[in-house]
């Protein structure tokens, strides 16, 4: 099971994976682990990455960068008409109304969503994890800014899916290098201490990112953001203003210098003198920089899908990030024919987290979901979706139904309605045991109840939304600690009546969000994705064979002329360099693009004249080392045949047939070896060898075979004849104690086992 994290940056990206041995930040095909967020398109095939960056001034109209601060966003957007301008290559727009990106791909022109063109970086992220790991690799965590809105997070989620991946989850920046920092950390405080607090600032090329986050012993929890979209780090006074004020907001959760632990900085552009300066002097202290500038969100994520995969024991740690944006969601009223709200997650509010909203009504009924503050957002579209609570009926006595919608904020920061169900009251016969029942609710439709899921009460929250009651709303907040006692305060005196049960039927909701793909549009991209992989390889390969004919020409040509000059006649080296000439000519000219099996085919005719020039030499090296050993094995044996004939002691144990075999087989293999190398003197270089290597050593192989196993067998054992000793008589010997003589033979006294304990002293021997 893979375990990778990719910090999908603006300029590059960044892969980390989890082995045994810890998190790694791996390379790509360069050798380098940056790789760039660049993807060209050309004739033929997709470059992705550093190839694509070296195209950026051959190429540049069909060379995209900067393709990430597009994502869910329209492109009527004000944003993206500002950016347009300024681009190189070309924006257009999609059938659906999001932002696409026009090419010449195939020597067609092609408009890419943006979805598509981060699921191309994607994959060239996942094939370099791939090449590290020696594995496939589908589940991943992401990184994404955390400005980053509900369209923009989904549209990364569906580049996600396109490219193959499965994401366990978007992970903030900041939030990354939090559990990068933190993770490793042995003297934090414990979870009742107070936390400790440091501040993380991301500069990166295209804006910065600031979070404060309270670190206990194995948690994490994020306090709040602060980010600027889009800043420009010029080196004046302009800037460095819009720098403090970005800081300055931090006045206001009342955040005091001396409770700052540490300041960690990261980003690419923190390496910048004045930057660094003027953080520095704003929080008082000396910036920290303990974690990798480039890497360490690549290594929070890794840390975070290895802490979510079964395939790795982590160490316990929580992580609680928080709502960057307020959400709000608003709704028809059914009496007053007027439009109800509620802010149903605050700003800063924890996340991930889920509520329970109760409604009342008798028929289905929407909700839309917005950002509260469109001021705060980097996005001109307030709006994140619309969810239809759909077949809703009143109740059999015409009374409206208990309607319960939970809404939450998911681990990728991204906000549904995910589940909604009707509450249906049966009667049954009277005279029945009572039962706890639900207290009988009112006329009103417009009532609606907040159930917080999470088993922390919210102070501030429960006060705002109080502010927000009015004549004709009654909202309620409480915990699940406190409803079931609510519950039973609120039950009638039971008494023998008609028994109230209640059943709770699942109701299907209709989403309709804002810029996300259809199922349809989506399954396309996969469809389309794969098939412009498959081209990428088919393209690769025919690059090779080509790339296959040209090396073998360059190398041939040098080498007539060095190792290989004194192995080919003069008129077959003139021959075979004029042919050499000619494909080199032809390489560049006709063969400039051809198909890969036309490259084959080239390959395979020139290496029919090259072969048997590259055959001689190497038999002209290897055939001296073989004669050698085979000479080597002769000796041998002929030094064990003389040693016999002189009767040598270590040899007479020995068949004098089988003696008799080794001599001949010796004798044949020398005539033979001599036969050889008179016939190969007599042979020029630039001939075909008399014998080959093989030949030799399957020769010295037959000759080992033969003999050794006659020349190496060993002289059979005499065992000396065996002498009783005194010990192995009956009953002491001349007088000897009974114990001396068991101290002789240990096994008498294992037969006597009525006398072991007095002798078990004498018995340890050594």
């Amino acid at each position: 099971m893979s375990v990778v994290g990719f910090d999908v940056g603006f300029q590059s990206c960044y892969v980390a994976v989890a082995r045994a041995g810890g998190i790694e930040t791996v390379a790509n095909e360069y050798s380098d682990r940056c790789t760039p967020s660049f993807v060209s398109f050309g004739p033929r095939n997709r470059s992705i990455g550093a190839a694509a960056k070296s195209q950026v001034v051959t190429n540049c109209k069909n060379t995209v960068q900067g393709f990430k601060r597009f994502h869910g966003r329209a492109f009527s957007d004000p944003y993206v008409q500002a950016a347009k301008s300024s681009l190189v290559f070309d924006l257009a727009q999609m059938p659906t109304g999001t932002t696409g990106i026009k090419v010449m791909y195939m020597e067609e022109e092609k408009v890419f969503s943006i979805e598509q063109v981060t699921a191309m970086l994607l994959t060239k992220l996942k094939e370099t994890a791939e090449a590290a790991l020696k594995k496939p690799v589908a589940d991943c965590v992401i990184s994404v800014p955390s400005f980053f809105t509900d369209a923009e997070r989904r549209s990364v989620m569906d580049a996600a899916q396109i490219a193959g991946l499965n994401c366990l989850r978007l992970m903030n920046d900041t939030t990354a290098v939090a559990l990068a920092y933190g993770i490793y950390k042995q003297d934090l405080p414990a979870p009742e201490e107070k936390p400790r607090t440091v501040v993380f600032v991301d500069v990166g090329h295209a804006g910065y990112q600031v979070s404060v986050c309270a670190f206990n012993k194995g948690k994490l929890k994020v306090r709040l953001f602060l980010h600027i979209l889009s800043m420009v780090l010029v080196l004046n006074r302009h800037s460095m203003l819009i720098f403090k004020a970005g800081l300055g907001y931090y006045s206001k959760p009342k955040l005091k210098k001396e409770d700052i632990y540490a300041v960690e900085i990261m980003g690419g552009a923190s390496r910048t003198p004045a930057i660094k300066d003027r953080i520095s002097k704003f929080f008082g202290k000396e910036l920290s920089t303990t974690l990798n500038a480039d890497e360490a969100v690549a290594r929070g994520c890794a840390l975070q899908c290895a802490i979510l995969s079964p395939a790795f024991k982590v160490r316990e740690f929580s992580i609680t990030e928080v709502v960057p944006y307020p959400i709000a969601l608003k709704w028809t009223s059914a009496a007053d024919e007027g439009v109800s709200d509620c802010e149903v997650f605050p700003k800063n509010h924890a996340a991930p987290f889920s509520k329970v909203l109760t409604f009342y009504r008798r028929e289905p009924f929407s909700l839309e979901a917005y950002y509260n503050n469109p001021k705060e957002l980097p996005y001109s579209d307030p709006t994140i979706g619309q969810f239809t609570i759909q077949k809703v009926v009143p109740q059999p006595s015409g009374e409206s139904s208990k309607v319960k919608v939970k809404v939450r904020v998911n681990v990728h920061g991204v906000f549904s309605v995910s589940s909604a169900s009707l509450v249906e009251v049966v009667k049954s016969a009277e005279g029945e045991e009572p039962m706890e029942m639900d207290t009988p609710v009112k006329e009103d439709e417009n009532k609606m109840q907040v159930d917080q899921e999470v088993q922390k009460a919210q102070g501030d929250d429960q006060k705002e939304h109080a502010d927000k009651k009015s004549d004709t709303e009654d909202m309620e907040t409480s915990t699940e600690d406190n409803k079931q006692e609510e519950k039973k305060n609120e039950q009638p005196p039971q008494a023998k009546k008609a028994k109230v049960k209640t059943k709770t039927v699942d109701l299907p909701i209709e989403n309709s969000l804002n810029w996300q793909l259809a199922g349809e549009a989506l399954n396309l991209f996969v469809e389309n994705e794969g098939k412009m992989i498959m081209q990428d390889k088919l393209e690769k390969e025919r690059n090779d064979a080509k790339n296959y004919v040209e090396e073998y020409v360059y190398e041939m040509r040098d080498k007539l002329h060095g190792v290989l000059e004194n192995f080919v006649s003069e008129a077959d080296r003139d021959s075979f360099s004029l042919k050499l000439e000619d494909t080199e000519n032809w390489l560049y000219e006709e063969g400039e693009d051809q198909q890969k099996q036309v490259y084959i085919d080239k390959l395979v005719e020139l290496k029919k004249l090259g072969e048997p020039i590259q055959n001689r030499y190497t038999e002209a090296e290897e055939r001296p080392k073989a004669l050698d050993e085979l000479g080597r094995q002769i000796q041998q044996y002929t030094k064990v045949v003389e040693a016999y004939k002189a009767k040598d002691e270590l040899y007479d144990h020995l068949d004098e047939l089988e003696m008799m075999k080794v001599d001949k087989q010796m004798n044949e293999a020398m005539t033979w070896m001599n036969n050889k190398m008179n016939l190969q003197s007599k042979q020029s270089l630039s001939q075909d060898p008399v014998v080959k290597a093989q030949e030799i050593q399957a020769k010295t192989k037959e000759l080992y075979s033969a003999c050794n196993h006659i020349v190496t067998k060993p002289k059979p054992k005499v065992e000396p004849p065996k002498e009783e000793t005194a010990a192995e008589q009956n009953g002491p010997v001349n007088g000897q104690e009974g114990s001396e003589a068991q101290t002789g033979n240990p096994e008498k006294g294992q037969a006597a086992p009525e006398t072991t304990e007095a002798k078990l002293p004498e018995m340890d021997i050594n």
